[in-house]
């Protein structure tokens, strides 16, 4: 039997409709599974200069079964943000905020000032260059929570890392057309842990990893990071008398009874002359033993660091990070996190928490495990043909370069490009020196612990080349 050509029309149409939804579904579907971004979208935060840019912050729930969530705060790049790589930036401590600290002291496009009322437009910030993702890790940190108490005394190293995997794969379903950027990890402090960690566990996962779970991840630049304890503490020392904050008497004995810190266990004389030695920093800021000291909050610092009889380079003298150009900046962040509006308008703290915000946990309750030294992690990354950069600001105390040049020496590499002078705007911005496998070193002069906070455009600079991989500059011109 024939059909005719009305019969035939609506017999396509037919089809057609039943087509249109059943796409129509499975795109709702796909929709109502992947979480919300729009939710997320900072619109009202207080204190904020316009800017073109979007910005979102909020919670990621880590596992489905599980009760740990994550609270980050997302910068789009200032042009372009679908060209330009995405950074994840961590904080140490262990427990230290990457939001209050890295996002709002140093990297970040927005910076607390005036005593915690007003935010300041920052024209170095790291948005310029990459789409900037601020992460508080593990929980118990800043804004992030878990429901489960016993959380707080599992945390470590691993914990960590697991966990901000876990972040990323969560994170990325909520922003996937950041996914196939080019991806790069960087931090400071005892990130020197978090970010080789973390870059190691995605460098595993992705050998098996589905098209889904895969992370485009290129590289990782850690600043006056804390990699290899012996010779951080050796570092540590030798600073402090090279800059004439210890005496040479001090110095020799602390040498000699100590054994160079080639031993765990630290003998009763050689921890009665640490404590001296911590005393020697006790006036001053030991972050950036140029700078003023926050009289507000006198002497924080030095009662945490002279209580502490324990091997220096561990997490119990990580828990007081560096002041600023203003020494009371800690004190203003503090009190803008607190304030209700802010939380608000970041959607932030939707459990009310029974505690204030803090800069550092005071709620974590033990850390479980910390790796003498993370230069095998380095060295494997280097060898899978990672970039990785290593910086430090010169006028930091507590991970100085001298810490960081014993550590790296200990790797044994061969220099490709020797010691030499940096340039910014016609200026010694700093030296370098480069290795085989890629590694570069290279420090900036007359930054503290927290570089981007001491010296923005200088770091701003440095963040570029390694993003681009090109050399810095060699000559004034």
């Amino acid at each position: 039997m024939e059909l005719n050509d009305d019969v035939i029309r609506k017999q396509v149409l037919c089809i057609l409709i039943v087509w249109g939804l059943v796409a129509y579904s499975t795109m709702a579907s796909k929709q109502e599974s992947q979480p919300s971004v729009a939710a997320d979208r900072v619109t009202d935060l207080p204190g904020q200069p316009h800017v073109q840019f979007q910005h979102y912050s909020g919670y990621v729930k880590l596992r489905p079964e599980g009760q740990k969530a994550l609270f980050y705060w997302f910068f789009e790049a200032q042009d372009e943000p679908s060209q330009k790589p995405l950074v994840l930036w961590l904080n140490g401590g262990p427990g230290c905020s990457s939001v209050a600290y890295g996002a709002a002291q140093e990297l970040g496009p927005f910076l607390v000032r005036s005593n915690g009322t007003e935010l300041t437009l920052n024209k170095y910030s790291w948005n310029k260059a990459a789409n900037m993702l601020f992460l508080e890790a593990p929980v118990g940190v800043g804004f992030s929570y878990t429901n489960n108490s016993e959380d707080l005394y599992k945390l470590g190293d691993q914990v960590t890392a697991n966990d901000s995997h876990a972040f990323l794969l969560e994170w990325f379903k909520k922003f996937p057309s950041f996914k196939s950027l080019d991806f790069y990890i960087a931090g400071e402090s005892y990130a020197g842990h978090y970010v080789p960690q973390l870059a190691e566990l995605i460098y595993e996962r992705n050998k098996g990893a589905s098209k889904e779970s895969f992370i485009n991840l290129k590289g990782f630049m850690i600043g006056n990071a804390a990699i290899n304890d012996e010779t951080d503490t050796l570092g540590f020392v030798e600073y402090a008398w090279t800059h004439a904050i210890i005496s040479d008497n001090l110095y020799n004995n602390i040498r000699k009874e100590c054994a160079d810190f080639k031993q765990t266990n630290l003998s009763a004389q050689c921890i009665i002359l640490v404590r001296r030695f911590m005393s020697a920093y006790s006036e001053i800021d030991i972050y950036s033993i140029y700078s003023p000291l926050c009289l507000n909050s006198a002497h924080k610092t030095s009662a945490k660091l002279t209580n502490s009889p324990f091997l220096l380079s561990r997490h119990d003298l990580w828990l007081r990070l560096p002041l600023g150009y203003d020494p009371c900046t800690e004190d203003y962040t503090e009190r803008y996190f607190n304030r209700e509006d802010v939380q608000k308008a970041l959607h932030a703290n939707i459990t009310k928490m029974p505690y204030p915000y803090t800069l550092c946990s005071e709620v974590i309750r033990n850390w479980n495990d910390s790796p003498d030294s993370v230069l095998p992690v380095i060295e494997k990354l280097l060898d899978s043909g990672m970039r990785i950069w290593i910086y430090s600001g010169d006028t930091d105390g507590r991970v100085p370069v001298t810490s960081t040049r014993l550590s790296i020496n200990k790797m044994g590499l061969k220099i490709e490009e020797e010691w030499r002078a940096w340039f910014h705007k016609k200026e010694v911005a700093g030296w370098v020196e480069t290795y085989e496998k890629g590694l570069t070193l290279a420090t900036v002069r007359g930054a503290g612990h927290q570089v981007p906070l001491f010296a923005p455009d200088q770091s701003l600079s440095l963040f570029l080349h390694f993003l681009n991989a090109t050399t810095l500059p060699s000559s004034r011109f």
